[in-house]
C-alpha cells in the first residue's frame, strides 16, 4: 500500500507563502533518519531533502502565497496547499499531520503529531520546511532590511521592528497581527509560486 504523508510549514509567519508537501511511500518504508524536520539540522534536512525527492514513489510541493492567505485565512489557505499537493501524487491512503481533514478523493486520517509517528509525514515536513526556508532566502535578497532569510518570515522582534521602520513589502501577509499597513499603501500584488 502507497502511503502519503502531508504537512506544512509557515503557518506563523507575517511574510511569505504557507506551503504543504505530499511525500509518498510504500507502508514498509523506514528510514532512520527522516522524522520531524523540528527535530533536524538545516544540514540534516537539506541533506535528506535531496533522498526524499530521490527516493519517494512520488511527491508534491505547494505554496499559497500571502495574498491568497489574506483572501481566505491562514487555516484555508494551509487547507488548499494541502489539497492541491496530494492532488499531484499517487496513493492508497492519506496521512494529515493535525486534526484538520482536507478535501480529498482518497481515504485519509488526521494524525496530531503525525510528524513524529509516521515515517511520510515526517518526510513531507521536511520537503515542506527546506522548500520554504530557500525561497526564504531568496525573498530576502529580492526585500532587503527585513532579515527574511534568517527568520523566514517569523515574527522575531527584528521582524518586526523592521516592518514598522520600513513598512511591510510585496510579501508581508497584511491581515496578520504584527504586520503594520504604511498610510500611503504599498504594492499588495504577488508573484504566482512555482510547484516542485
Amino acid at each position: 500500500m502507497l502511503i502519503c504523508g502531508v504537512d506544512e510549514a509557515g503557518r506563523g509567519p507575517l511574510a511569505g507563502p504557507v506551503v504543504a508537501a505530499a511525500a509518498v511511500f510504500d507502508e514498509s518504508f523506514t528510514h532512520p533518519e527522516i522524522q520531524d524536520s523540528k527535530a533536524l539540522t538545516p544540514k540534516q534536512r537539506s541533506r535528506l531533502f535531496d533522498y526524499i525527492t530521490q527516493n519517494a514513489s512520488s511527491w508534491a510541493i505547494i505554496a499559497v502565497g500571502p495574498r491568497r492567505i489574506e483572501e481566505l485565512n491562514i487555516l484555508q489557505a494551509t487547507k488548499l496547499a494541502m489539497k492541491l499537493a496530494v492532488e499531484r501524487v499517487t496513493a492508497d491512503l492519506v496521512l494529515v499531520d493535525g486534526n484538520q481533514p482536507i478535501q480529498c478523493s482518497r481515504p485519509q486520517r488526521t494524525v496530531i503529531g503525525g510528524d513524529r509517528l509516521h515515517v511520510q509525514i515526517s518526510a513531507a515536513s521536511i520537503l515542506a520546511k527546506v522548500w520554504r526556508d530557500r525561497l526564504m532566502e531568496t525573498l530576502g535578497k529580492k526585500y532587503p532590511g527585513y532579515g527574511l532569510e534568517k527568520h523566514s518570515g517569523y515574527p522575531t522582534p527584528a521582524h518586526k521592528r523592521a516592518i514598522i521602520e520600513l513598512g511591510p513589502c510585496r510579501v508581508h501577509r497584511k491581515t496578520f497581527a504584527g504586520v503594520i499597513v504604511s498610510p500611503h499603501g504599498s504594492d499588495s500584488s504577488y508573484p504566482a509560486l512555482a510547484n516542485g
